[in-house]
This record gives C-alpha cells, sequence and structure tokens, in this order.
C-alpha cells in the first residue's frame, strides 16, 4: 500500500504540473525520492562525513590560531606606536631643547658683541686721550725748544750788542778804571 500512496502522490504531482502548464515532469528515482532529496541526502552525508573527521575543530583551530597570529600583530602595532610616540616625544624635546640653546647662544653672542663695542669704544677714547697728550706735549716741546732758540738768539744778540756798545764806549782807560775798581772792591 505504500507503494500505491506513493504512486497516488507521484500522480497527483503529475496533474498538478500538466494542470499549470509544466511542459515535463519532475523525475524521481525508486517512485518516491525527487532530486531535492537526493541533494539534502548527499548533503547530510557530507556533513556527517565533516564531523566524523571532526573538520569543525580544524576549522576553529585555524580560526583560533589565526586570531591569535592576529592579536599578536596587534599587540607589536601597538608596541610599535608607543615607541613611535616614545622617539616623538624625544625628538620634540630635543628640538625645543635646541631651539633653546640657540636662542641662549644668541642672547650670549649679542652680549659679547655689546662687550667687544663697549670696549672698542673705550679704547678708542683711551688712545684718542693719549694721542691728544702726546701732541700736546709736543706742542708744549715744541714752544720750550722755540722760547729756548728764542733766549739764545737773544742773549746772543745782547752779548753782540753788549759786545759793540763795550767797544765802543770803552777804551783802555776807562777798563783799567773798571779793573782796578772790581780789585778793591774785593
Amino acid at each position: 500500500m505504500a507503494d500505491f500512496s506513493l504512486l497516488a502522490v507521484a500522480a497527483e504531482h503529475a496533474a498538478t504540473a500538466a494542470a499549470h502548464g509544466a511542459e515535463h515532469a519532475e523525475p524521481m528515482a525508486f517512485g518516491f525520492v525527487t532530486p531535492g532529496m537526493w541533494v539534502a541526502l548527499a548533503m547530510s552525508v557530507l556533513i556527517g562525513i565533516m564531523v566524523w573527521k571532526k573538520v569543525p575543530g580544524l576549522i576553529t583551530s585555524g580560526l583560533d590560531s589565526s586570531i591569535a597570529e592576529i592579536r599578536k600583530q596587534l599587540d607589536e602595532a601597538k608596541a610599535l606606536r608607543a615607541e613611535a610616540e616614545a622617539l616623538r616625544k624625544e625628538y620634540a624635546d630635543k628640538i625645543a631643547g635646541a631651539e633653546k640653546d640657540a636662542a641662549t647662544m644668541l642672547e650670549h653672542a649679542r652680549h659679547e658683541a655689546d662687550a667687544i663695542v663697549a670696549k672698542a669704544e673705550a679704547d678708542t677714547t683711551t688712545m684718542i686721550a693719549r694721542r691728544e697728550k702726546m701732541a700736546e706735549d709736543k706742542i708744549a716741546g715744541a714752544e720750550r725748544a722755540a722760547v729756548d732758540e728764542l733766549r739764545a738768539q737773544a742773549a746772543e744778540a745782547a752779548t753782540k750788542a753788549a759786545r759793540s756798545l763795550i767797544a765802543a764806549q770803552h777804551g783802555a782807560k776807562a777798563d783799567k778804571a773798571l779793573v782796578d775798581e772790581a780789585i778793591a772792591g774785593l
């Protein structure tokens, strides 16, 4: 009777297909196994074999190892990022320190330049004062020399004039009287 009910189902199915305008009837094996059933059976066998061979365990262990590798890479990336941040901070600090050092050097150079200019001005003032003193000393020396020369010329001129006057106004008699007078005064 089971065959009869299956045949009835198949006949009914064929009639429905013919009524709907189907051009061919769906094939069946053993009178009740349709192509969809064959696919379901094949999938059930495939899944059964996969479970028997522990394929899901292999897949999950493969996924777990992939997850572990990705975590490891993420941890390495975090460590590299932290190291990069530390390097960036270190170089930023070095740059800031270099800028401060440059500003300090510039300020020091300005102070040294100001000190050099002030020393040069002081040295120039001192040199000018010394040269003025030397010039004044030369002028004073030249004045003394000129005065001494004038005195010498005046003395020589006075001596010549006195000699001429004495020679003109005094004779041997007057000289004798002067000499006697000088001797008597001694």
